[in-house]
């Protein structure tokens, strides 16, 4: 149980700073894009704002792809699981905390599963306040 606990933190703080970087490299994008706005004018509905804002959209998609990708190598590595589009299957039903099965995964390993779920829906709630957060910042002139 030590050895899985310790594992699982280690992710957590691996996909913690993922994250980090991530929502700092789209904020800079957002003000960039933000500053813009205000110099030229142009409106959040029009097709660049629309633009913006599906690429933060999509950034956050790939942040957290990145981080499902990390736990699918690690149960892959453990032999937790078998094959990739398995493991990547089975870490994107995780950390969504929508549910796979407990029979998915090898027995010694259902510890970080169960907090690879706590540290997804963490980093999705640390997404949606990020994202709300810039949509509020977005449009005021």
């Amino acid at each position: 149980m030590l050895t899985e606990l310790a594992i699982a933190t280690a992710m957590v703080m691996a996909t913690v700073m993922v994250h980090a970087v991530g929502l700092l490299v789209l904020n800079e994008f957002s003000y960039a894009v933000t500053r813009e706005e205000h110099r030229e004018g142009i409106h959040p509905l029009s097709v660049r704002g629309v633009a913006m804002i599906m690429a933060l959209v999509l950034g956050l998609f790939v942040v957290h792809g990145l981080e499902i990708w990390l736990y699918a190598t690690l149960y892959l590595e453990l032999g937790a699981v078998e094959g990739l589009r398995h493991a990547v299957y089975f870490s994107t039903q995780t950390y969504a905390a929508i549910g796979y099965s407990d029979e998915a995964i090898a027995h010694d390993w259902k510890l970080i599963a169960a907090i690879e779920g706590i540290n997804g829906l963490l980093l999705i709630g640390w997404s949606t306040a990020f994202f709300v957060t810039i949509m509020g910042r977005f449009g005021r002139h």
